[in-house]
């Protein structure tokens, strides 16, 4: 009988640390999709922030939005700085485009809260651009 009882016992204890294993593997998996969606939403701000730039000439100090379907948990905040030159006669801008996505935005650039499933990423691009 103290045998049998024995047995039982390791086995709840072999399978309460097995589903321990497993619950942390879930959270582990979660994280990563996390951080790959978070991943595209700053690649989004990034491409997001050029086209303003590229297109409608437009360098906004900071810019916050939120994504729609599959990335709308995510808010990104662009942030732009320029920096004019001129270079064997030719003048331009150098514009330096930083987007930062987060699942839990408190406040710009998402300083705030740290939870369990917090993602934060963080992208920045160099755009050139001359003339007009």
């Amino acid at each position: 009988m103290a045998t049998a009882i024995f047995i039982l016992v390791v086995l709840a204890a072999l399978a309460a640390f097995l589903l321990s294993i497993s619950n942390l593997e879930q959270g582990r998996s979660a994280l990563d999709v996390q951080g790959a969606k978070a991943y595209q939403a700053a690649r989004a701000g990034v491409e997001w922030g050029s086209y303003r730039v590229l297109r409608d000439n437009v360098c906004a100090g900071s810019t916050s939005f939120a994504l729609p379907a599959g990335l709308s948990e995510f808010t990104v905040t662009v942030q732009c700085a320029d920096t004019p030159y001129t270079e064997a006669g030719s003048s331009g801008n150098v514009y330096l485009i930083t987007a930062t996505a987060c699942n839990q935005p408190s406040g710009p650039g998402c300083p705030g809260l740290r939870g369990t499933y917090y993602v934060e990423r963080q992208l920045q691009a160099t755009v050139d651009k001359r003339g007009p």
